[in-house]
């Protein structure tokens, strides 16, 4: 494991919320959630999680590293697609247990799927009974998945 980016111990509520040493918290899993935007729109494109070696090589690179769940490696996004996600900004949230990408892609895309965004369904709310209906909020896709993955496995568990 890369361990020339340190991240500080959380030794305080003070250090964590209000001062400037990156200390993350990780879940019992060693997972944080990251949730990644669009630089230019805001456009929610996708959540991931990343591991402590995908933060570090996030913020070494300056390129998205995600902890792929389904694979379970660590996972260069658009490593394959091409659709590499430049990172224009990285937050972390006040607890330090969230972290915000805004990212560049270029060719715009970030969904598996072949959509731009992972979240190009809209959940329809305040339905009382019966069944859910998905509302496809993106019209095309963004690029054909077969074309970009060819026969590579598909990440989607059931």
């Amino acid at each position: 494991m890369n361990e020339s980016i340190p991240f500080a111990q959380r030794v305080s509520i003070e250090q964590v919320e209000e001062g400037k040493q990156l200390a993350p918290k990780f879940d019992e899993n060693g997972l944080i959630p990251v949730v990644t935007t669009d630089a230019s729109s805001g456009e929610v494109l996708m959540m991931g999680v990343m591991n402590k070696e995908a933060l570090r090589q996030t913020i070494r690179t300056g390129e998205a590293h995600y902890w792929s769940r389904s694979r379970k490696v660590l996972w260069h996004k658009g490593a394959t697609s091409g659709l590499v996600q430049k990172v224009v900004e990285m937050r972390i949230d006040d607890d330090q247990d969230a972290v915000w990408l805004r990212v560049a892609i270029d060719g715009g895309a970030s969904c598996h799927v072949g959509y731009r965004s992972c979240f190009y369904r809209a959940v329809p709310v305040e339905v009382e009974g019966g069944s859910v209906e998905l509302r496809f909020t993106e019209q095309e896709k963004a690029f054909d998945p077969v074309e970009v993955y060819g026969d590579a496995p598909n990440p989607t568990q059931l």
